[in-house]
């Protein structure tokens, strides 16, 4: 029993380790075809905000910003397609080596199922089954023989379907492996198509940054307008936010650190709310790219200038409709003197800043569900484009909107 057991347990332990690496692959397949199509759509969006935009007269500035953030796309785009690619040749292996190796056992079976059919037809007469049994020298001698018939007819029927699994199995195996190189080969024509896209708007990217070497003084102070214009507008929310929060206190008993807004019973509920759904809010505009990430990043123009976005920026489609990303109250209309307004929502002691908006459709007080459309954002009529400036606040902190919302 010791030693069947001794030959057993390594067989399990590398069957489980086959089918766990096989679950592995077939998961990490799935991820990397699931982010091959996130990407695949986000270009197909660039491309109709493009043509949506494309009888505007565009600045340098923002052609060069448009094609650095659609070369980064499609860059990506290539790298998970290769992932991909790199994946299906592993699979594509394995399964030759499973071929291999049905093969072998096929062939095995076949040949030991030979040999006991040749043995039975030999002996496959009544009269050499009765002669073999008669031959017993007692009783228990032919209950023994009687077993040992019985189950050597057994023995040939399992052979028989086991040989029958395996050419199955073998089938199975090789069908699988032919989808795996027509897969594959797609996978090669689609990276062609995209590694030459990419070779022109590598090539259209240079001609435009040799422009700008021209003259970087100008696009460097386009550049240090259009942040100093951003940072007034995240001043002014940081303001509010703070101006809220000491009002929040006002009559309260709070601790002399406390920093954070005095929430009621209903506002903690709110905010425990909003923070159980992180990573899963919604967008705030229904289609939209993002063109700008939060933190502090080098410029894609100027690299010696740097970047401080307290949020992030994302082009939408002409009138997109902005949506509230989860229940809250309208805490601000913000009016801006040089740009547009701004909506400030309030989800117990989170807030969520809704920037550049041209139309807006609330008011200070009101409440709002989740994916409530407040307004649309502002396209501008030289550019053509349409972009909505989104910040997540706890307390005054900026947080990482893509840490929110889901797949940002």
């Amino acid at each position: 029993m010791r030693n069947k057991f001794t030959h057993i347990i390594p067989l399990c332990i590398a069957l489980f380790l086959c089918t766990t690496l096989a679950f592995s692959q077939s998961k990490k397949q799935q991820e990397l075809e699931d982010r091959r199509q996130e990407l695949r759509r986000e270009i197909q969006q660039i491309n109709n905000l493009q043509k949506e935009s494309q009888s505007k007269q565009k600045s340098q500035l923002t052609l060069i910003e448009d094609l650095n953030y659609k070369v980064s796309v499609r860059r990506n785009l290539i790298k998970v397609t290769n992932q991909q690619a790199n994946l299906l040749t592993r699979e594509i292996n394995d399964n030759q080596d499973k071929i291999s190796e049905l093969r072998e056992e096929l062939s095995t079976l076949k040949d030991n199922y030979a040999k006991m059919i040749v043995t039975s037809y030999k002996s496959k007469s009544e009269q050499s089954r009765v002669m073999f049994l008669l031959s017993s020298t007692n009783f228990k001698q032919a209950y023994k023989r009687i077993k040992y018939i019985n189950q050597y007819a057994e023995y040939q029927k399992e052979q028989g379907e086991s040989i029958k699994a395996k050419t199955i199995e073998l089938q199975e195996i090789n069908q699988a492996l032919l989808k795996q190189k027509e897969d594959k080969q797609k996978l090669i024509d689609e990276n062609k198509i995209a590694q030459a896209e990419l070779e022109k708007e590598l090539k259209q990217h240079e001609i435009l940054m040799l422009a700008i070497s021209k003259d970087v003084s100008k696009y460097a102070s386009q550049i240090k307008e259009r942040q100093a214009e951003a940072n007034r507008i995240d001043r002014e929310i940081e303001r509010i936010i703070k101006e809220a929060i000491a009002a929040s206190k006002v009559g309260k008993t709070t601790t002399s650190k406390s920093t954070g807004y005095a929430m009621t019973p209903e506002d903690k509920v709110l905010a425990n709310s909003f923070e159980t759904s992180k990573g899963k809010l919604p967008w705030p505009v229904e289609k939209g790219v993002v063109k700008l990430k939060y933190g502090r990043q080098p410029s894609p123009i100027v690299k010696t200038i740097m970047i401080q976005s307290n949020g992030v920026r994302i082009a939408t489609e002409k009138n997109g409709k902005v949506r509230a990303v989860f229940n809250g109250e309208v805490y601000r209309i913000i009016a801006s003197k040089n740009g547009n307004p701004s909506v400030l929502i309030r989800h117990g002691n989170y807030f969520t800043a809704y920037s550049n908006l041209g139309k807006i459709y609330v008011k200070k007080g009101d409440k709002v569900t989740t994916k409530q459309e407040i307004g649309e954002v502002f396209t501008n009529p030289s550019n053509g484009q349409t972009i909505l400036s989104f910040s997540v606040f706890k307390d005054s902190k900026t947080q990482n909107p893509a840490s929110w919302i889901y797949k940002m």
